[in-house]
């Protein structure tokens, strides 16, 4: 069988072999690790930031490890499968804990390092944990130089490699040196790059021959090849084996070497480095092997390859953490073409917009919520009776059951909840884990547009759930004054800056017909008014429209100005059911309508009805279940009615 044949029989690209941790990056930049008080957690170790890089770049990755059989464990398999990760390698080990890693940005030089890997699940990975079956399924497999620390660790490369050469697959190495991690430094130097060792040298040089593909920094090759000068190493390197070999040189960007080294270390495919500013060069590496994969496996020129892998460890180096950081290959590609004319690239709004947009946690292609985070409307309700005031939260609660029984486990489903009244609610609503939900942050009813409780958001979302989507409503209409105008576009820009500055995702709802004419272009223009100032939320919630055309000018404004934009969801304004039925049938022609976020249409009957005593809990949710069923029945049938 030719090599083309088995390969094109390979369900997998690449499979990862090595360390797996939970990241700890000090969020405080510019002081010791000691002064950090706050932490953003990140998946970690060399292989699986490649498998994350891999697979955002179209790979089909995966990754064999341990992780322990707790929250940190869970942690990494649930993230790797968001990422598009192969997971089924990975085996959970009860006995031992997942390994950790915590680092601080002390300056542009220095980057604090702790390992937390005494007896860690990934280092008790063995040769009873590589499935030959799984290994030969990838076109490549790759190796760490850290696994091969440990005889247990080693023997399981080892095991892979073998698997990898008889069945015709490549074999990836990366040297990934960390000296105290082979015993050679402190707990406290983990940052320490290089430690000259014949022990180490002697060993690594065993794996050489085995390898199609060798990477390294110049302080990798020289402890891989046991020399002292770098094109001694790299001829020695070459003596011991064929493979081709990948030098990277951080800003100067890397060499690549087919064939015979010269005297001359320029004498090579160079890839050109990208000059931008330095943040934290942790991951920079693992983003440049990455990159580099994407071009090798699928048979780029190295010229080629060396420039995707450069461009992935600039984003790498210009953030904070690191697999998170890596780029899609949307990214990658908007970088190439358009460039950047910020020298930090964590501070281009264009690029970070990609990135955020092609990273989101998970997928929602159509969203059907039940929106319960009314405030005044249910204190309009209770009408100044503190007994029904206080029975608010228990309603909500409700909601959350009625909403509940119509999605029965289904994905589209979600709830719009407040933390006013809304916190049980938030709570019930909370361990549905693919239940989408909302919360508002607007003061109800302000124009001017203010936020509720405090205007200064940074400190109310810090201690939000990843997974809750900032909503945001403003009164706005294009004929609304200059002033005025400038002034709710200004605060929903403060909203839209700290969404994306503590990674939440944001709805902003545009209401403009109760303060004005609405035409086929009046939510068009309202729309273009907000990306001309730079607002590109992940969600629009918008009143329905009259027309078709009307829709038909809302998508083109959002597929011409932000193409990765969420979408869609209708509001429903407390519309009787038949009016609805008509604005949900104009909606259905839109590309950008996803879903609706409807309230009162729903709650509002039971919930005078409740809060009067008049029925009871099981009547007001089996009231508000049937309602929302409705909904989603006329919903979900538009759509098949469309498709016939």
């Amino acid at each position: 069988m030719s090599q083309k044949t088995v390969n094109a029989e390979r369900r997998l690209d690449l499979i990862t072999i090595g360390r797996a941790s939970v990241d700890l990056y000090g969020q405080q930049i510019g002081t010791r690790l000691e002064d950090v008080a706050s932490f953003a957690k990140s998946v970690g170790g060399c292989p699986t930031n490649i498998a994350v890089g891999t697979a955002r770049l179209g790979l089909k990755s995966a990754l064999v490890t341990r992780v322990g059989g707790e929250q940190m464990g869970r942690f990494i398999i649930e993230q790797l499968t968001r990422e598009g990760v192969e997971t089924a390698g990975i085996v959970t080990d009860r006995e031992r804990l997942t390994a950790l890693a915590i680092l601080a940005v002390e300056n542009e030089h220095s980057f604090p390092l702790l390992f937390y890997r005494d007896n860690c699940a990934d280092n008790a990975l063995c040769e009873d944990d590589i499935d030959p079956a799984f290994i030969a399924s990838a076109g490549a497999v790759l190796v760490s130089g850290t696994h091969f620390s440990k005889p247990n660790t080693d023997a399981a490369q080892r095991k892979a490699i073998r698997i990898a050469k008889d069945a015709g697959a490549k074999v990836v190495f990366d040297i990934d040196y960390r000296p105290n991690l082979w015993g050679l430094a402190g707990h406290d130097a983990g940052d320490n790059r290089y430690i000259a060792s014949d022990r180490v040298s002697a060993h690594l040089k065993t794996v050489l021959a085995d390898c199609n593909l060798i990477v390294g920094t110049e302080e990798e090759v020289l402890i891989a090849s046991g020399e002292s000068d770098l094109l001694s190493a790299l001829k020695t390197i070459r003596g011991l084996s064929s493979a081709t070999i990948v030098l990277k040189r951080g800003p100067m960007g890397c060499i690549v070497y087919d064939g015979p080294i010269s005297d001359n270390l320029e004498d090579g495919i160079v890839g050109k480095g990208f000059p931008i500013e330095v943040y934290n060069v942790l991951g920079a590496g693992d983003a440049f092997m990455s990159g580099f994969l994407r071009g090798w496996l699928k048979g780029e020129p190295h010229a080629t390859s060396a420039t995707w892998a450069n461009a992935c460890g600039a984003f790498a180096v210009s953030r904070l953490l690191c697999a998170p950081e890596i780029p899609t290959w949307i990214e990658l590609s908007y970088f190439l073409e358009k460039g950047s004319q910020e020298r930090a690239l964590r501070k281009d709004e264009a690029i970070n917009h990609v990135h955020w947009a092609t990273t989101r946690r998970r997928e929602i292609p159509e969203l059907m919520a039940l929106a319960i985070d009314h405030r005044v409307q249910l204190e309009d309700m209770a009408a100044g009776n503190a007994e029904k005031l206080a029975r608010i939260p228990a309603f909500k609660v409700l909601a959350v059951k009625a909403a509940k029984s119509v999605a029965n486990g289904r994905p589209g489903f979600g709830m719009l909840i407040d933390d006013k009244y809304g916190r049980e609610a938030l709570f019930a609503a909370g361990a549905e884990r693919d239940f989408w939900i909302g919360k508002p942050i607007e003061l109800p009813g302000s124009r001017p547009l203010q936020f509720e409780f405090s205007q200064d958001l940074g400190s109310r979302l810090i201690d939000w759930p990843i997974d809750h989507c900032i909503k945001v409503l403003s009164f706005y209409h294009p004929d609304d004054p200059a002033e005025l105008k400038a002034t709710q576009i200004a605060k929903l820009r403060s909203a839209y800056e700290a969404a994306r500055k503590v990674g939440r995702e944001i709805l902003i709802e545009i209401i403009a017909g109760k303060h004005g004419p609405l035409d086929d272009r009046t939510i068009a223009c309202a729309l273009e008014e907000h990306y001309d100032a730079g607002l590109k939320p992940d969600w629009w919630k918008l009143e329905p429209q009259a027309s078709r055309a009307a829709w038909s000018a809302i998508d083109t404004v959002i597929e011409t100005r932000d193409p990765l934009c969420r979408g869609v969801v209708l509001l429903g304004l407390e519309a009787p059911y038949e009016v609805l039925k008509d604005g949900f049938a104009a909606a259905r022609s839109a590309r950008t309508v996803k879903g609706f976020a409807v309230g009162r249409t729903i709650f509002a009957e039971a919930g005078r009805a409740w809060l009067d005593g008049e029925i009871g809990d099981e009547e007001a949710v089996a009231d508000m279940a049937g309602r929302f069923r409705a909904l989603v029945d006329l919903w979900l049938g538009l759509a098949k009615s469309q498709a016939a």
